[in-house]
């Protein structure tokens, strides 16, 4: 059972200013999970004070896979060793991010606009949730995109058919 998780290199990125985009990202995923952690029970009333669908169970269950998302992205990201299955896993958790602050954007924007802070930096800074919040939350999608895209974990093979 020692040998079913082994821990591999990633692979070499595609291009080198990929894995310069996956560390600008996983600085900005580090600064945003310290500040949320900092201040965590502040950041479950605030995240209550979004009238999120679902009531506040399902807002602390959303809360607490946000910042563990925000955690579990960094070893992807980093390039560190990991096993297949893991490197898989944090690659997804690194466009969860994303996924899921695009959505509490536009809900914050369209559905609650009465919401003082979204929440990207916890409550630590306040930040009013507007417009630039969709833009910054694609912008994060963006650059979840391009580190996939560059440090992708897998080998593709090309299959030629050779003439006979």
């Amino acid at each position: 059972m020692s040998g079913f998780v082994k821990a591999t290199l990633a692979k070499r990125p595609r291009v080198r200013e990929a894995q310069k985009v996956a560390y600008l990202y996983a600085a900005i995923l580090v600064i945003f999970v310290l500040a949320q952690l900092y201040t965590f029970d502040d950041f479950l009333k605030l995240m209550d004070s979004f009238w999120l669908p679902g009531g506040e169970p399902l807002t602390h269950l959303l809360a607490g896979i946000i910042v563990v998302s925000e955690v579990f992205a960094l070893p992807f990201l980093l390039s560190m060793n990991l096993s297949r299955l893991m490197r898989v896993v944090s690659m997804g958790l690194s466009w969860l991010v994303p996924i899921i602050w695009i959505k509490l954007s536009f809900w914050l924007v369209f559905a609650a606009n009465a919401a003082s802070n979204i929440g990207y930096l916890g409550t630590v800074v306040r930040l009013i949730p507007g417009w630039w919040s969709i833009f910054f939350s694609l912008a994060l999608g963006i650059l979840a995109g391009w580190s996939s895209w560059g440090l992708w974990p897998f080998v593709i093979h090309h299959r030629h058919k050779s003439i006979n």
